[in-house]
């Protein structure tokens, strides 16, 4: 889960695990640097489902 506008930690960062853990499954959500006080929500099923698989 990863904050496509967040201005400290970019995208191009994300986008670096995919290229260091191929199966890595990386999100970005449309919000900034505190995507977990926008999106609790979502992030908490994607970590249940996580876990759960």
């Amino acid at each position: 889960m990863w904050g496509r506008n967040d201005p400290f930690f970019l995208p191009a960062g994300a986008e670096a695990f995919k290229r260091d853990i191929p199966g890595a499954n990386v999100r970005l959500l449309d919000t900034g640097h505190f995507a977990l006080e926008t999106h609790t929500g979502e992030i908490a099923a994607a970590i249940r489902g996580f876990l759960t698989d």
